[in-house]
């Protein structure tokens, strides 16, 4: 058994080594084809050490990225060469491939980089943030109650972008010493200004329920993933009904962790791609795209697991439903919307259709999340997250400018 389980690693291994080189070589040809960026062009970077197994989590700031540097040209700094590569492909910004800190040495060189954003907390964050004279700002990749959100890591950051009052509510609960008001700047959800693109279904009466479950976890505290728990029975009852559009959108890590829940993450997709050749007029969505729009802001209802998805959701005020996890080492904050939210219990996914009527017609739960959407994200008028996030940004720009500038007697 245990042969076979090191068998199995060092193939996983291999592979992954083989891809890393396939991926070097490629983004190594893409930027000679493109030539050097030009010197002191960039004073705005965003640090991204991660592979492509994680580029979700700059997927979401790339139409407010690209909407900032029209005013204030933007360089997505890359670590990794599959993560790198990913970027130059999908994000329409300029990239810059560093796999050694002497190519650190050399961009902070030739750019000034006056703001870092971080969009993650890799350790080799530390790589690029021992250069001093430059502000280091922690922008996440979404906005939640997880445990993630008040990690202590955030001191470690000059400044950190939240949505809104909630954040910074959950932030001096519980970290010490942490001084909010000075280093936290409230944009909103900036990504909320793009939730654009044409879903690949026609406008008819089936009532479009978004399933957007998040992955496994890597430690029991963060078990929040519903695939196993909730998804097969909610997902079979809905194709089911003759009168629902699922559309499913899993996290790109399901079944990293356990293939149990991968194999149940397969087995949806391939009931949906079933009940479309019985039924083709169902247009049931196994949804993968790299931009996430329609997605969140045409459902009719959302059913969410503990994750950003929740929050990004909440800012279109649309109803909205979270799975309540079953592992009991799930950890919980339910002293913010989820004090409130409406929970999806495992023994109700059987019934999920009466469920999903009744909470689409209660015209209080609407009022709910409105109010909700203020508390966690602020004003939520379109244009107004993208301008507090180009302000915020501007801001640091004139604060590093004053730095900057000659001391005078």
């Amino acid at each position: 058994m245990q042969f076979s389980k090191d068998s199995r690693r060092a193939i996983r291994l291999a592979k992954r080594v083989l891809k890393g080189r396939r991926a070097f070589f490629e983004v190594r040809e893409l930027l000679a084809t493109r030539g050097p960026l030009p010197e002191g062009r960039f004073r705005v970077g965003v640090y991204f050490a991660d592979s492509d197994v994680n580029i979700y989590q700059m997927r979401q700031w790339y139409a407010p990225l690209r909407e900032l540097s029209k005013t204030h040209p933007v360089v997505l700094i890359a670590r990794n060469a599959a993560g790198a590569r990913q970027l130059m492909h999908e994000s329409g910004l300029d990239v810059t491939f560093e796999p050694k800190v002497t190519g650190l040495e050399r961009l902070v060189d030739e750019q000034p980089l006056e703001v870092i954003l971080y969009v993650n907390q890799n350790t080799r964050n530390f790589q690029m943030m021992r250069y001093g004279s430059r502000w280091h700002v922690f922008i996440n990749h979404g906005e939640s109650d997880k445990m993630y959100m008040t990690s202590n890591q955030h001191k470690a950051y000059d400044f950190a972008f939240v949505a809104g009052e909630a954040a910074r509510a959950r932030l001096l609960k519980a970290l010490w010493d942490y001084e909010v008001d000075e280093r936290t700047v409230a944009i909103g959800r900036p990504q909320a200004d793009h939730l654009t693109g044409e879903p690949p279904y026609p406008a008819d009466d089936r009532t479009v329920v978004l399933y957007a479950p998040t992955w496994e976890g890597d430690r029991p505290a963060a078990s929040y993933g519903s695939v196993v728990t909730h998804g097969e029975p909610l997902v079979r009852r809905l194709l089911e009904t003759g009168r629902h559009r699922v559309v499913y959108r899993p996290h790109p890590r399901s079944g990293v962790v356990d293939p149990a829940f991968g194999a149940a993450n397969q087995r949806i997709i391939a009931a949906l791609a079933d009940a479309n050749r019985r039924d083709p007029s169902a247009h049931h969505v196994f949804d993968q795209s790299p931009q996430l729009g329609w997605q969140l802001s045409l459902p009719d209802v959302a059913i969410c697991d503990v994750s950003a998805m929740i929050y990004d959701r909440l800012a279109t005020g649309k109803p909205l439903m979270v799975t309540r996890p079953l592992a009991p080492e799930a950890e919980i904050d339910e002293g913010g919307y989820l004090s409130v939210c409406e929970w999806l219990g495992s023994e109700d996914t059987e019934g999920i259709d009466a469920v999903l009527d009744r909470v689409i017609g209660d015209d209080a739960a609407r009022e709910r999340l409105g109010t909700w959407s203020q508390h966690y994200f602020g004003d939520t008028t379109p244009g107004a997250p993208s301008r507090r996030f180009r302000e915020a940004v501007e801001a640091l720009l004139l604060r590093a400018e004053d730095r900057k500038a000659p001391l005078r007697s």
